[in-house]
């Protein structure tokens, strides 16, 4: 039994979708017919799924964290219950809502069904589970332990949906901050600077420097405002489309991190990533060289992947894993340390599963800090946008009442 995506009319005309699980095209048909629906297209939910992805692959539709989170953490619980996979897939499938989630979760169920592992079923949708995803599955599969593996899994999706709204919500104040900044000033440069000129020029008199330079900077927004929008367009394609290029991501990535604050904010980042995926990976029995390779893939800046291909390379000719990442100079010394540490004592995947729990606490520390630091910075943004317009406005007046 296979799952097909549908599109019928109903009595009224109007057109519905959704997801039969049916033997063939054909009953597919008759079920509909039954409810009295008129089918207008059928196909296997897998080849929908896979032709909307590729359709729309501009934007590389997935899943969002919160629903991955949710649909792992069902599907541990009933593997762990003793259900079976394909019932389990069943049921996590009618669970859900959304017909996206519905429809990827009985595509995979049929591929199970067909004699496929769930790691391989999975395959068909690298957009929505990774190579870190399918690679832990496919370890718990041949070990026998999926159970175990997809708990460890669901812990580990809780935990970075857990940290992304997190961030999400400390960005939500100075992010209104900025924006409000924004309007204020804008409607300020639009709207009461104009006016205040027509008063200006009346006088005759020579204005200061500063309030020249608001006038000129409110014509320029006022009669050519059209032309900095145009102008940061521009700037954001051309940046994009220079960071297209291998080389120059890669000279890019490797400054970030030799910024002040932003350095340190992307190595922690990364490292933290790293350190989360190769601990999920070599305790749930993966080799650690090819644990390595799709922990290395996982990272964002291309600089410390590319170290890590290095390292990798390094440990697959013998040497250990903490000299072979010591050499980047980019990884935490504690986090060398305790990788060290783990392969003296044999408890590797103990110790990397320890540093990922370090390596997260020192980067939500970091954040916080950060974040604690741009919630007043807005605010002296602000004010001095609005001290430097309402000075170069009172100026003038204050000149002309010596005059007087």
């Amino acid at each position: 039994m296979a799952a097909f995506s549908y599109t019928a009319l109903d009595a009224a005309g109007k057109q519905t979708k959704g997801i039969l699980d049916a033997d063939s095209a054909r009953q597919v048909r008759q079920l509909l017919r039954e409810q009295s629906l008129m089918p207008l297209e059928i196909e296997q939910a897998a080849q929908s799924e896979i032709k909307q992805s590729s359709a729309f692959s501009f934007s590389r539709p997935s899943l969002n964290v919160a629903d991955l989170s949710l649909i792992t953490r069902q599907m541990a619980t009933l593997v762990q219950a003793g259900i079976p996979l394909e019932e389990a897939l069943g049921t996590v499938a009618k669970q859900s809502e959304k017909a996206r989630v519905n429809g990827i979760l009985l595509a995979v169920r049929a591929k199970v069904l067909e004699g496929y592992t769930l790691a391989d079923a999975m395959s068909d949708f690298p957009s929505v589970f990774n190579d870190l995803y399918r690679s832990t599955i496919a370890a718990g599969e041949s070990a026998g332990h999926l159970d175990a593996v997809m708990d460890k899994l669901a812990d580990y999706t809780e935990a970075s949906q857990a940290s992304r709204q997190k961030v999400q919500m400390a960005m939500i104040y100075p992010a209104i901050l900025f924006l409000m900044a924004i309007g204020v000033v804008s409607l300020l440069m639009v709207f009461v600077v104009p006016d205040v000129v027509k008063v200006f020029s009346t006088q005759g008199q020579t204005l200061p420097a500063i309030t020249r330079a608001l006038i000129a900077t409110s014509d320029f927004i006022v009669n050519k405002g059209w032309l900095l929008v145009i102008g940061l367009v521009a700037l954001f394609f051309v940046i994009r489309s220079a960071l297209a290029k291998p080389a120059i991501k890669l000279r890019w990535h490797r400054l970030i991190l030799r910024l002040p604050l932003i350095g340190r904010l992307s190595r922690g980042t990364n490292t933290a990533q790293f350190a989360s995926t190769l601990s999920i990976l070599t305790a749930s029995g993966v080799p650690l060289v090819e644990s390595l390779k799709i922990a290395g893939q996982v990272l964002a800046n291309h600089w410390l992947r590319q170290r890590v291909s290095e390292a990798t390379q390094q440990v697959q000719e013998g040497t250990s894993l903490n000299r072979a990442l010591s050499k980047g100079g980019y990884f935490p010394p504690m986090m060398l340390h305790m990788i060290a540490s783990g392969e003296q004592s044999g408890e590797l995947d103990q110790m990397l599963d320890r540093t990922a729990t370090a390596q997260q606490r020192d980067l939500e520390s970091l954040i916080g800090v950060m974040l604690g630091i741009l919630e007043p910075v807005m605010l002296l943004f602000m004010g001095v946008c609005v001290f430097v317009i309402v000075v170069a406005i009172l100026l003038p007046i204050v000149n002309l009442n010596s005059v007087v």
